[in-house]
């Protein structure tokens, strides 16, 4: 059976739980040994392991039924796997994105934003009014806007769902026991500057950042927000030394809601019943996913001739391309919508919702993409961050410009090779 989570994690890291995925195999195979020797057990490193009945059923690689029917024909043999699933889960204390919601909701949660910029603080706010957590840290430079804004939260505090303790200070121990740390934080583009040489000032100031909050939290995720967003991604996971899992970007999570907004509007339906993704680069090479776009369970490809201009359709994209330019003329920034997707992903998260979100990840191995890159895809998003990664049918076409999006990023990471000189994944 196969997991869609790649391996998360380096060739050290998989050294030492290749005996994880020794067990499970030879635990299969000694069940069911018509299966013995024919697939594939990958297992997600340290973070994704548990009983096979909290998974869906995943497919095997050259058969059209499942394991989950497999052994649903041997019950007797099926609980003996179960068993000794869970038996190995809780050996090695490793979590899963399986559980309950109402047991996430009841444990102590606590969020860290770093920067209290207009995002920063558009974030603070979304986690606060959605009640997702029961401490909430801001970190920043500037002292005294630092304590402003906490008292101005504070003051907030007969509105918010849950009691909440709001701390600051530009001490980064204020950030301690962090379930995950919210990054806003970095550099605007200067005159003249180029976006390489701010994407190597941005590295600089996440050099700063990441180790403090690895010091403190060292259990913590990191969720990357400040742009460019997927070579950032990629950087915070070079400098924190976590696994690829615990270290996400927001991604085309906001892209793909205004993909959906802007369907819905043509349509006149919620974008809520618009189920479509943009993914790969956060930017001007993203790709919208028109071959598995649904409205109301229907694919919306095959409608689009009788629904209006196919040519009007595509357009949409380039607006959802062109939308943050716009916004930033219009009132200097963006803030709102990328605090409400955050929100969504740190709910995702702190109660374990198992949602999927397109947001940055490693994709190495995906799509055969052989770069080391971080864009975004559909992913599981919990507990545990990432736990899998769903791959899309793409078209040819699609296909093709995701690649290119790799090949843009992939040079951009290349170039970008003197500030990781040594460090140690």
């Amino acid at each position: 059976f196969f997991f869609f989570s790649p391996t998360r994690n380096t060739l050290t890291r998989e050294a030492r739980h290749h005996s994880m995925s020794t067990v499970l195999c030879r635990l299969v195979s000694s069940r069911f040994p018509t299966l013995s020797g024919s697939y594939l057990v990958r297992v997600p490193a340290q973070q994704s392991v548990s009983s096979l009945s909290s998974y869906p059923p995943r497919r095997f690689l050259n058969e059209s039924h499942t394991l989950t029917d497999t052994m649903a024909s041997d019950p007797a043999s099926s609980a003996d796997v179960h068993r000794a699933l869970d038996k190995l889960r809780s050996t090695l204390m490793i979590p899963s994105c399986a559980g309950s919601q109402a047991e996430s909701s009841l444990q102590s949660r606590k969020v860290t934003v770093v920067g209290i910029g207009a995002v920063g603080m558009a974030c603070a706010t979304s986690v606060l009014n959605r009640g997702l957590c029961s401490e909430l840290s801001l970190v920043d430079i500037d002292q005294d806007r630092l304590t402003g804004e906490m008292m101005d939260l504070q003051h907030g505090a007969a509105f918010y769902p849950l009691r909440v303790n709001i701390q600051a200070s530009s001490d980064y121990a204020v950030t301690a026991n962090s379930n995950l740390c919210i990054i806003t934080a970095g550099a605007r583009q200067r005159e003249g500057e180029s976006r390489l040489d701010l994407v190597g000032r941005n590295i600089q100031i996440l050099k700063s950042i990441v180790p403090r909050l690895i010091e403190h939290s060292p259990d913590t995720s990191l969720l990357v927000v400040s742009n460019p967003v997927d070579v950032l991604t990629w950087a915070a996971w070079k400098i924190s030394g976590l696994p690829m899992n615990r270290v996400f970007g927001s991604g085309t999570n906001l892209d793909s809601s205004r993909f959906r907004f802007l369907l819905a509007e043509k349509l006149g339906v919620h974008a809520q019943s618009v189920h479509g993704y943009i993914i790969g680069e956060h930017g001007d090479t993203s790709v919208p996913v028109w071959s598995s776009l649904q409205v109301g369970g229907r694919h919306l490809l095959p409608l689009m001739k009788t629904l209006g201009d196919k040519k009007e359709y595509a357009s949409i994209h380039t607006e959802v391309v062109k939308a943050a330019y716009e916004v930033i003329h219009l009132k200097g920034y963006t803030n709102w919508a990328i605090g409400a997707s955050v929100g969504a992903l740190t709910a995702s998260v702190l109660q374990n919702q198992c949602r999927v979100h397109p947001v940055t990840t490693m994709v190495k191995g995906m799509f055969g993409i052989e770069e080391e890159v971080f864009l975004s895809v559909p992913c599981v998003l919990g507990r545990v961050g990432v736990s899998d990664l769903i791959p899309l049918d793409l078209s040819a076409k699609e296909r093709e410009k995701l690649l290119a999006s790799v090949k843009t990023l992939a040079a951009t990471q290349a170039s970008l090779a003197e500030h990781f000189q040594g460090a140690k994944l």
